[in-house]
């Protein structure tokens, strides 16, 4: 079983220009609770810019917490939370987006009586005026929701629902992106097109990606990291390939 451990930086630059194995994005000693209940218990953690890190473990692990503690979301007991180097731990939610932070919370949250076109351009309010070009590269990265995007967002499958808050998300151009299980309840097939396209974003433009997953084959066969959470500690972090290849570990957490 491999050991609890920070895997190992290798710089490299992606397509998008980021230097890899800087750390972007740093958890150290994170405990958060509800009430008598503690969700996380002393979490510490860091993504890589332009790499996917995936957060994996079983219901009741801590995953969703752990990104919301992130995004401000919920204030922390103890811990803090670095986004390059800076300490925004008690920054306001309002404020993450223009620090480089976009969070797409488990559950596709669209605006169900806006248009696709009107969700997309709530995700790029605070920037002000926006080219038409970044709506384009949107729909061209998703090109099922460019062909709805008149239709209200009720009327869109899940999978068109989640690659809409995915697209809404990066219109706020973030340095990194945080995705609470964006596979939940969709078809393998749109998995693989979402998944897909998480790669290509980090490897073609930097774009750094800090994914929670309860479908850990999945998600470890896009991520270059895999950090496993269990009842809200850290029990090992490595590369995505020796967490896929280590059978122990994965019948103990991960669930295959």
């Amino acid at each position: 079983m491999a050991e609890a451990h920070g895997a190992t930086a290798v710089s490299a630059t992606t397509g998008g220009g980021t230097a890899t194995g800087t750390r972007l994005l740093e958890v150290e000693g994170l405990t958060s609770a509800y009430g008598p209940v503690r969700a996380l218990d002393g979490v510490s953690l860091s993504a890589e810019a332009g790499r996917i890190t995936a957060v994996l473990g079983a219901n009741g692990a801590g995953k969703t917490t752990l990104l919301r503690t992130i995004s401000g979301l919920v204030r922390p007991v103890a811990g803090r939370v670095l986004l390059d180097g800076a300490d925004i731990t008690k920054a306001p939610v309002e404020a993450m987006v223009a620090k480089g932070m976009a969070h797409v919370p488990e559950g596709r949250g669209v605006i169900a009586e806006l248009t696709v076109d009107e969700n997309l351009r709530v995700g790029a309010l605070f920037r002000g005026k926006v080219a038409k070009s970044e709506y384009d590269r949107i729909y061209d990265l998703f090109p099922r929701i460019a062909e709805r995007r008149n239709n209200h967002a009720h009327t869109l499958s899940g999978g068109e629902r989640q690659m809409l808050v995915i697209g809404r998300a990066l219109l706020a151009k973030p340095r990194i992106l945080l995705l609470d299980e964006p596979s939940l309840g969709l078809a393998p097939r749109i998995v693989a097109q979402i998944f897909g396209l998480l790669r290509q974003l980090v490897d073609s433009e930097g774009l750094s990606v800090l994914l929670v997953e309860q479908n850990a084959r999945s998600a470890l066969s896009v991520a270059d990291v895999g950090v496993v959470l269990n009842l809200g500690r850290v029990v090992v972090t490595d590369s995505a390939s020796a967490l896929m290849g280590d059978e122990d570990l994965r019948h103990a957490y991960l669930g295959f």
